[in-house]
């Protein structure tokens, strides 16, 4: 903790230095008007001089405080010198009032405590949950920007009580009032802190004891749970004993409201011995994180990549996949691809298992043309982290939900959820939702978006709701084509007449143009999507090459079968 204390002054610090450079702009700001407020109440004839200044530096601090986003750092400067601002007010334009000056200094006490404060509570942090013989779980961190806030009310009472002259007893109650809750606070951060000592100190006992068979290891971006709980329901059926293992507090959160199997937070790369009992034998992953390494390294342990997805993306051909022992995929597909991209594997780092999340996607009973009226899933990709794994059709989803549409057709609307991440993505789900909508209440068409189709629903939902599908590069093309229904692929990182041979499963599927965002072909893709349907042979073919040749009734069984094998 002493490093983790000492890290935080110097930031805190470096951050006091840099900030007239712009570092933060308003909290630089703050600053500046909070010193031109000391300087003109110091050499001002009159109070109202620093009023301007001082309101100023006042807003600017709310204003880096808004929407519950408060970092109380960048503004201990500031309020610093607002405080000093109210000392010298009471100083130099009346007879200071002694409570005034008590007010400022227990005030800037507590304002100068708050760097301590965050680094101590930098301190707490769940180790595991569900683990037998661990001990308690640490609570969450002390409410830090809840002091922060506190803190402000105090200096603004200071400044209120020196501006209009008004008794000091206010200010030092307030300033007190601060002062205690941070006092409280870092109390109460303390005993976190060695609760989770304690915790620690039993962990490795405590999963030697549980005898575990095989980890889960996942880190993540906030908000990726799906990654992971789409695969928790098969590592569970295994019947062995497991835990998942995390890399971050946010992420502990999400898994703990996933499963009820022990989950283990390490953040730190020397904290990982702990967890490595002996009754280990492998490990899953569930995407490439570089985190992976840390736990890769352990040579006694067979390393197994499953992956969130099987698709003709980018990264489903990454070099990396190269550090695992196996590699579950879904189906020959998977391993051609590799090689069709230079990636050379030898055949024993792959097993084929299928994709047992589609288990329970019903297959067509009929032609789509049967169909009276059809409902098609939109199911488009995000735009990835680099510009060569962008391959969203959201930039031109609005044009094709209005076609579909205008085809009496209603629409099942589920867009991938890393969506939100970007605000232009984002208005254009906003643009299709408000589309649906209109048409829901003007025709009484059952379109489904929204939570009801994010959330409610799961992604086999989807599929078995709808007798199409429009949808980009991505995972969920393979998965539907265990339905056998008729899909349109929306191509937008290269021209459509390029698009077979760049990702080779669009083959089995309608092509729609949208490269360099000029929407071109649509009305011929939806035509044989919902009309005659002239591949649906070449989709039967397809599903065995890209989800393998697994009977469906023991579909989901071959994983099981092949993960057993390790365990």
């Amino acid at each position: 903790m002493y490093r983790s204390v000492r890290s935080r002054f110097a930031g805190w610090l470096a951050e006091a230095r840099t900030s007239a450079a712009g570092a933060r702009l308003p909290a630089s700001a703050a600053e500046v008007m909070a010193l031109a407020a000391l300087l003109l109440a110091a050499v001002g004839n009159s109070r109202l001089w620093a009023l301007l200044p001082a309101a100023l530096a006042l807003g600017l601090l709310a204003w880096t405080w808004r929407e519950g986003s408060v970092s109380a750092e960048p503004s201990v400067v500031a309020r610093i010198l607002l405080l000093a601002c109210a000392y010298v007010l009471g100083a130099v334009h009346g007879s200071l009032d002694p409570a005034l000056a008590g007010g400022v200094a227990v005030a800037a006490l507590a304002v100068l405590s708050e760097p301590l404060l965050a680094a101590v509570s930098d301190a707490v942090y769940p180790v595991s949950a569900n683990l037998p013989g661990s001990g308690s779980r640490p609570d969450r961190r002390p409410n830090t920007s809840g002091v922060a806030l506190v803190n402000g009310g105090a200096v603004l009472v200071a400044l209120v009580c020196a501006f209009n002259n008004i008794s000091g007893v206010i200010a030092l109650a307030a300033a007190t009032a601060a002062l205690g809750l941070a006092l409280f606070t870092g109390l109460q951060a303390l005993t976190r802190v060695r609760a989770r000592r304690s915790s620690e100190t039993k962990l490795h006992a405590a999963l030697t004891a549980y005898e575990p068979v095989f980890l889960v290891h996942w880190d993540a971006p906030a908000g990726t749970a799906y990654q992971l709980a789409m695969w928790l329901p098969y590592l569970e059926r295994l019947g062995k004993k497991f835990f998942v293992l995390v890399r971050s507090q946010t992420t502990f959160h999400e898994v703990v409201g996933l499963t009820k199997a022990p989950v283990v937070l390490r953040m730190g790369l020397h904290q990982l011995d702990d967890v490595i009992s002996p009754s280990l034998r492998a490990a899953f992953y569930v995407n490439t994180a570089t985190m992976n390494n840390h736990v890769v390294r352990y040579t006694n342990l067979t390393h197994i990549q499953l992956n969130h997805g099987d698709s003709d993306k980018v990264p489903s051909h990454n070099p990396v996949f190269r550090v695992y022992d196996k590699n579950f995929v879904a189906g020959q597909a998977a391993i051609d691809r590799f090689a069709a991209n230079g990636v050379s594997m030898p055949a024993e780092m792959f097993t084929i298992v299928g994709r047992p999340q589609v288990e329970n996607v019903a297959i067509a009973t009929g032609p789509i043309a049967s169909v009276a009226n059809p409902r098609v899933l939109y199911a488009p990709t995000w735009a990835g982290f680099y510009a060569d794994s962008n391959y969203s059709s959201l930039l031109v989803g609005y044009d094709i939900v209005k076609a579909l549409v205008a085809r009496g057709c209603s629409v099942v609307f589920r867009p991938h959820p890393y969506s939100r991440r970007s605000a232009e993505l984002t208005r254009e789900c906003e643009r299709i939702r408000t589309l649906l909508a209109g048409d829901r209440r003007a025709s009484g068409r059952p379109h489904v978006f929204g939570a009801e189709a994010e959330v409610a629903m799961t992604v086999a939902d989807c599929f078995n709701a709808s007798d199409a599908m429009v949808s980009d590069v991505s995972s969920v093309v393979a998965e539907y084509l265990y339905s056998e229904k008729p899909f349109v692929m929306v191509a937008v990182s290269v021209p459509a007449d390029q698009f077979p041979a760049a990702f080779p499963i669009a083959r089995a599927g309608y092509v729609i143009d949208a490269y360099r965002g000029r929407l071109q072909g649509l009305d011929a893709a939806l035509d044989d999507l919902l009309g005659s349907d002239p591949l649906a042979a070449t989709r039967r073919e397809l599903k065995k090459y890209y989800l393998g040749d697994i009977p469906a009734d023991r579909y989901a069984q071959r994983f099981l079968d092949e993960a057993s094998r390790y365990l």
